[in-house]
């Protein structure tokens, strides 16, 4: 412990400055302390904190992840129907696979594909955190997952303006405009604040379709995770498929739709999944310098933007579908 706290406490620290900003004059934090991490660069190169800060970027991540079963409830599920859960899935599933595809046809690498389409699919810069932790350590990985954060971020503020707008001009009604927040915008924040922003209805139905996209990170990361483990073979790498945290996330679902856990002690669990979160993304920023993040490539931007508007094209003509 003694050789984590100077790391750990320099991420938190990143982490609580980011909090404050987003607090205080808007913005979302992911992306506030991924910038105020990569512009504190030089803060990771000295040998005191190198320890902490990794121990940040991987194993708190992890647990931060784990906790974000909390926000879900078996009920909420079922609260949205089976046309809309089959809407939600082929739009991820879609989304995933155009992912892969496009960065491919880019000349990027597969993992890049994975991160992009996972990210805009699931939960924004959550997913790509968590997908990332799976995939092998191959050269590029780290500024691939940073630049997947910055983008699908920064995307997500965009369509938190945009897209209510565009739903109210295309004529959906409060239930069909939160069906369409929650299944089209990357980052849970965005989706809660645009969902309100037009409705209480609204809110609450994107709040609820959000969290179900969220709760599909469990089978991605294990799927990325079985994939991976098969390709690549070999000692170490020979152990459950199921990496822990996402077991750890199914017992968090578990107990939290069971009732088990009292709202007294969920908040601040909820709370403290957050902290996890943000002081992750600002390890992972003091770790990463913007030379680095310059060899991914400018067109790496234009594969995050076509991504995202395949999973919204998808989502509304399945919607304009099912709504007859």
């Amino acid at each position: 412990m003694r050789a984590l706290i100077p790391g750990m406490g320099t991420a938190l620290l990143v982490a609580a400055a980011a909090s404050f900003v987003a607090d205080t004059y808007g913005g979302p934090v992911m992306l506030l302390a991924l910038l105020i991490g990569i512009a504190l660069n030089f803060l990771s190169e000295g040998d005191k904190v190198e320890a902490g800060i990794r121990f940040t970027s991987k194993s708190v991540l992890k647990f931060g992840v784990a906790l974000l079963g909390l926000r879900i409830a078996a009920s909420d599920v079922v609260a949205l129907g089976g046309s809309t859960v089959i809407v939600l899935l082929i739009a991820m599933a879609i989304t995933i696979l155009a992912g892969i595809t496009i960065v491919s046809l880019q000349g990027h690498g597969r993992i890049f594909g994975i991160l992009i389409g996972g990210a805009t699919a699931i939960c924004g810069a959550s997913a790509a955190l968590a997908i990332s932790s799976v995939l092998p350590d191959k050269p590029g990985k780290q500024q691939q997952t940073i630049f997947t954060v910055v983008a699908v971020t920064s995307l997500s503020t965009i369509a938190m303006v945009t897209y209510p707008v565009f739903a109210n001009l295309i004529g959906f009604d409060d239930r069909m405009t939160g069906i369409f927040l929650g299944a089209t915008i990357h980052d849970v924040a965005q989706v809660v604040g645009s969902g309100y922003a037009v409705s209480e209805l609204a809110g609450d139905t994107a709040t609820i379709v959000k969290l179900f996209r969220v709760a599909m990170l469990l089978p991605v990361v294990f799927l990325v995770s079985l994939l991976f483990r098969e390709r690549g073979g070999g000692g170490s790498k020979r152990r459950l498929p199921i990496p822990l945290f996402a077991l750890g996330f199914v017992a968090m679902v578990t107990v939290n739709s069971l009732g088990l856990v009292p709202g007294v002690l969920r908040e601040p669990l909820v709370s403290m999944s957050r902290w996890c979160l943000v002081s992750a993304v600002a390890a992972i920023g003091l770790t990463t310098s913007i030379k680095d993040m310059l060899t991914i490539g400018g067109t790496a931007i234009y594969a995050a933007i076509a991504t995202t508007v395949v999973l919204l094209m998808t989502v509304m003509s399945l919607l304009y579908f099912i709504g007859g």
